[in-house]
């Protein structure tokens, strides 16, 4: 449907956001920083009036969906399919552990076709959340909708929308807290906004 909107939010932060890879660990719940940047999210979309919104079933996704849902007057939908990377045998190890690991640095540098140990690959992340953005345009009668995941999940819908390569990945950055925008229409799936940082977010 031409003109469906998604806007794409990346779960606040929490204690140990940059440190450590939570994947889909359970626990890690929103820092007080990250509450405010729920909030201002949920400042930010008062005005799009969105009709429905989704969450990733992590902890930190669901407390980021429920802060803007209840400012929103809407309900946050758990939804498997925008939830973060299966990263398997390295969830909840520290980036200092990873680094020197030479089968995490090959997985960063080749996004498209690694796997994490026994998770998945980002190539078969982005499958999924292409493949819901597409059931959203298809069944979305009006209005924005909102989507609550994390950075290397949204990465991969923005790559979707551009026809950019998973290799180039780490050439735009996704900030706890941001919002990133997406819009379908005559052309297809377009990036209306990228890592926008709402008023107030800290």
């Amino acid at each position: 449907m031409t003109g469906a909107r998604v806007h794409l939010v990346r779960h606040g932060a929490h204690a140990v956001v940059g440190e450590r890879l939570c994947g889909r660990m359970p626990g890690f719940s929103l820092s007080d920083a990250g509450r405010r940047q729920a909030k201002a999210v949920a400042a930010r979309l008062r005005g799009e009036a969105p009709v429905a919104l989704y969450a990733s079933p992590t902890t930190r996704a669901l407390e980021t969906g429920a802060i803007i849902a209840m400012d929103l007057g809407l309900d946050a939908v758990a939804t498997p399919a925008i939830d973060e990377i299966d990263f398997g045998a390295w969830a909840g190890r520290t980036f200092a552990e990873l680094n020197p690991d030479p089968a995490w640095r090959l997985w960063n540098a080749d996004r498209g076709r690694r796997r994490a140990p026994g998770g998945e690959s980002m190539a078969e992340a982005q499958v999924r959340v292409a493949n819901w953005l597409d059931l959203v345009r298809e069944g979305q009668a009006a209005g924005a909708v909102i989507a609550v995941s994390h950075a290397d999940v949204i990465k991969a819908a923005v790559g979707y929308a551009l026809g950019l390569s998973l290799h180039f990945y780490d050439r735009f950055d996704i900030a706890p807290g941001s919002l990133t925008t997406l819009v379908y229409g005559d052309a297809g799936w377009k990036v209306s906004s990228l890592n926008e940082a709402p008023h107030g977010c800290s």
